[in-house]
């Protein structure tokens, strides 16, 4: 389920460059272009990067703003899949100002989530359960296996419920390293199951991931580091957060912003290092 934080947060500035591909399942596509003029190929990026939403999902123009970057720094090609189906779990209007750390929710707070969001956001959580929404990306990555065989890795970052499918995904062949950001509920059964390499940007105050969980999920990968199956990992935190801050930042406070600016150079700096391409 979301909670109050998962409705919190402002629009980025800018508008969204890519557009929505009706053969990739209504995917948001930003392209890395070629400089190549004899080049006949827009699309010949040997490396990919998937995008996960938070609860918003692709009307929220953040995400889309967030893929641009990311394309134009990594120099690939972005995807966002609509992985509810046009159905996210929570509408645009619930949108209201973030917290910092160090503002706490009250009880008014969580009834008026409960019976604004909480309640009639049931059926979009039901029909958006992590069984589905897995299902739906294994779907989406068969599809880019098909239509794109020129990318020879693929990573992924996912912010809030999409770090939670991130972290699943990392168990399946459909990527090859991973990003985090302030994740939904997962289990530390899912942690051991990851087989990429990962990087977390981890909140300092997070709902639905306590500081004792992000230190048991970090002490699983500092456990294996020395063992053949290990993968590489890193874990970042940043003072004065929320969740939600790599996703949806007040840009009435710079430190939060900067936070913002800061998890999505990590992002950035990881596929860098992880997505290296011949």
């Amino acid at each position: 389920m979301s909670c109050p934080q998962c409705v919190e947060g402002y629009e980025l500035p800018g508008e969204p460059k890519g557009s929505i591909q009706a053969d990739f399942q209504g995917a948001y596509f930003t392209a890395f272009q070629s400089q190549d003029a004899s080049s006949n190929n827009s699309n010949a990026s040997k490396r990919a990067v998937v995008l996960l939403t938070d609860g918003f999902g692709l009307p929220l123009k953040n995400c889309k703003i967030i893929a641009d970057k990311i394309s134009t720094a990594l120099e690939c090609d972005v995807w966002i899949p609509d992985y509810f189906q046009g159905r996210p779990l929570i509408p645009l209007n619930a949108m209201s100002g973030p917290d910092k750390a160090s503002q706490k929710l009250t009880i008014l707070d969580w009834i008026k989530f409960i019976f604004v969001n909480g309640i009639p956001g049931i059926p979009a959580f039901i029909s958006n359960r992590p069984s589905v929404v897995d299902a739906r990306l294994a779907s989406f990555f068969a599809l880019l296996k098909e239509k794109k065989p020129h990318y020879e890795k693929i990573g992924a970052v996912g912010y809030c419920y999409g770090g939670s499918t991130v972290i699943r995904l990392a168990s399946t062949s459909f990527i090859h390293s991973a990003v985090v950001c302030h994740p939904g509920s997962f289990s530390m059964k899912e942690v051991r199951q990851m087989k990429v390499p990962s990087s977390w940007a981890c909140p300092e105050v997070d709902v639905f991931v306590s500081h004792a969980t992000r230190l048991s999920a970090e002490a699983i990968f500092a456990a294996n580091k020395d063992k053949p199956e290990s993968f590489e990992y890193e874990f970042k935190d940043y003072p004065g957060t929320q969740h939600g801050f790599a996703a949806r930042p007040n840009l009435a406070y710079p430190e939060i912003v900067e936070a913002h600016e800061k998890a999505l150079e990590q992002t950035i700096s990881w596929f860098k290092k992880t997505l290296v391409v011949t």
